[in-house]
């Protein structure tokens, strides 16, 4: 194949571009929400009110009839070329989030077939680094469906910072000044499951180096958090789901037990301070419990020492 590459300066203003055509075209379906804050524990959790989840959600599940057999819809092969924003790699494009809740919300998708339960790998982060050199962005991944991961073909996510019309631009920043370190891998007191933290230098982020060092921070968290790699047919697998959220100074790595709370699904940007919920019951839901509960509740308890 062709090599491709991202050509540095274009991205933001295609996605811009590509934004505004695919509202025309009717492909890019924003879902309206209203936004809260809820502060819990020193964090100011951004909690939006999503009106039409139950659309996206009815979607994802939609089967799809073939030669009498039912199948999963795989919206990445082939993807909408009304959502496609620009080639990243020759393994990567990145695509407009369908049903975005936050705007100019990117998919990194893997060009051919690969399952979200497989590890990343350096093209990954590759690509990822590539887009976060060219806007502020928090690039967040859901290790398989018990992490929030809505689609089973691998796709990395970026979101642009600020992530909410008020409060802090990314509220778990608050925390991540007491972390414990012991070497290059530590805690964040404040947070009571298992995770793993590390500090970042990604400057710059688009060089191969930067690749390479958030590659190997990535196995290093994975081994800390109690992951093990796992080989099936030649490709490997993480041992339990898991959510990952890359800011340009730092990596934090969760693992998961279960996707929902109470029929609340949390991703990855739970952990970053960020909640959806579908409607006023599960806002509700979330007030009487607390955010930082909610999250103790999908994630595994500490271990020892955590």
């Amino acid at each position: 194949m062709k090599h491709l590459c991202l050509q540095p300066g274009t991205l933001w203003p295609a996605i811009l571009r590509q934004t505004e055509h695919a509202l025309h075209r009717g492909a890019l379906r924003p879902i309206e929400t209203t936004q809260a804050l809820i502060e819990d524990r020193g964090i100011r959790f951004l909690v939006r009110q999503v009106s039409s989840l139950t659309r996206k959600e009815e979607t994802r599940h939609a089967p799809t009839v073939k030669a009498g057999a039912s199948s999963v819809v795989n919206p990445f092969l082939p993807y909408d070329p009304d959502l496609f924003v620009a080639d990243l790699s020759d393994t990567h494009v990145a695509l407009l989030n369908k049903f975005n809740v936050i705007d100019h919300h990117l998919l990194l998708v893997t060009r051919c077939f690969k399952s979200q339960d497989t590890l990343l790998d350096l093209a990954d982060f590759a690509a990822l680094l590539a887009c976060m050199a060219e806007f502020d962005g928090l690039g967040f991944y859901n290790g398989g469906a018990d992490a929030g991961a809505s689609q089973h073909h691998k796709h990395l996510q970026i979101v642009p910072l600020p992530l909410g019309e008020s409060g802090p631009p990314l509220p778990i920043e608050s925390m991540l000044a007491s972390a414990c370190m012991e070497g290059p891998i530590g805690t964040i007191p404040g947070l009571a499951f298992r995770h793993a933290f590390a500090h970042l230098e990604l400057a710059p982020a688009a060089s191969r180096r930067a690749a390479h060092a958030a590659f190997d921070c990535y196995h290093a968290l994975l081994e800390a958090a109690g992951l093990r790699e796992i080989e099936m047919n030649g490709e490997l697998h993480q041992s339990a789901p898991y959510n990952l959220l890359v800011a340009p100074q730092w990596m934090l790595l969760v693992p998961r037990s279960v996707e929902r709370v109470e029929g609340i699904s949390v991703n990855a940007l739970g952990f970053a301070g960020s909640l959806f919920v579908r409607d006023a019951a599960q806002m509700q839901v979330i007030k009487s419990l607390g955010p930082m509960s909610v999250l103790e509740r999908v994630a595994v308890p500490a271990v020892m020492g955590q």
